[in-house]
């Protein structure tokens, strides 16, 4: 640890640039898969602008429990099925998944082919049980 400290003390310039790249890239990636928004806000939006949920996880998650009237299209294969998505085009597009992990390479994809409107919910379908929101398939 000791020269650990005493690397950073001699090169500070290093580790500051090292630093400012990772932060960069972080914000560069969060803005290139879109923005977030929590459950309540998806809801809103969705309910404003006439949007929709499409849930991203596999078919046994999905039968479990699902937002109501979301779409079911696994993220493997989002890009096959994105033509199902195309009333959608201009209005928003709230992506789900399990915990809110795989929705940035989906709204990627979305945004590359041409969709404007695509959000992430924040802690996916987790976030949206905890805070005891309805679902429909659960048995």
């Amino acid at each position: 640890m000791a020269l650990f400290l005493e690397f950073l003390a001699q090169q500070w310039i290093l580790a500051l640039a090292l630093l400012v790249v990772i932060i960069m890239l972080l914000l560069h990636e969060s803005r290139k898969s879109g923005p977030s928004v929590s459950p309540q806000q998806a809801i809103n939006l969705i309910n404003r602008e006439g949007g929709v949920f499409v849930d991203l996880r596999d078919a046994a998650d999905f039968k479990q429990g699902h937002i109501v009237d979301a779409m079911h299209i696994p993220a493997a294969k989002l890009l096959a099925r994105m033509a199902e998505l195309e009333k959608y085009r201009e209005k928003p597009i709230v992506l789900v998944c399990k915990m809110g992990q795989q929705s940035g390479a989906a709204s990627k994809q979305l945004k590359a082919g041409g969709y404007s409107k695509v959000c992430k919910m924040t802690g996916g379908m987790m976030e949206w049980s905890n805070l005891q929101l309805p679902v429909v398939g659960k048995s």
